[in-house]
């Protein structure tokens, strides 16, 4: 290969193998034929003649625009760039105490968060003296989990990580 990378798909000149199988302008095979004379094809047509399978025996070539099928390519790979998200964790921190205005704000927000895809990581803080009443904080877990209803997945558990409460949401799969 000559200028091209081995991404790219060959053309023209940089095709080195003696017969080749070649398919036409319009998508009909024409058969193999010696690389010259699939050359001086396309060439008579006014267009480029593009290895499409290299690994084929005799590699499969097209007769076709090539700066227009390159283009085809990269908003192909666009599209599809776009379409795939990827999935971030947000975190949402509540106390054992939190008052039942913020509650409601925290739930609305974790709500958004699942509805665009996103895992939650619910966090609940334990200051002073409130290690000794966990189960606040248990029930604080439960009851999260009971208002988010049937449109999630715990991934994991509450559980005690040192003065935190910690437990991972998912949407749930549609």
């Amino acid at each position: 290969m000559s200028t091209t990378d081995s991404k790219q798909n060959r053309k023209n000149q940089e095709i080195r193998v003696p017969r080749v199988r070649v398919i036409g302008s319009d998508g009909e095979m024409i058969g193999v034929l010696s690389r010259d004379e699939a050359l001086s094809l396309a060439e008579d047509e006014g267009l480029d003649l593009v290895e499409i399978q290299p690994n084929a025996d005799p590699p499969v070539c097209r007769v076709m625009d090539f700066g227009k099928f390159k283009f085809e390519a990269q908003k192909k790979a666009s599209i599809a760039k776009k379409k795939t998200r990827q999935v971030e964790i947000k975190e949402v921190k509540f106390r054992p105490v939190t008052d039942e205005g913020d509650y409601q704000i925290k739930m609305r927000k974790m709500r958004e968060f699942l509805a665009e895809g996103d895992k939650i990581k619910v966090n609940i803080r334990f200051r002073g003296r409130e290690m000794s009443h966990q189960e606040l904080g248990r029930e604080m877990a439960q009851r999260i989990e009971a208002d988010l209803g049937e449109d999630i997945v715990i991934e994991s558990r509450p559980r005690l990580e040192g003065r935190q409460m910690v437990m991972m949401i998912a949407p749930k799969k549609k």
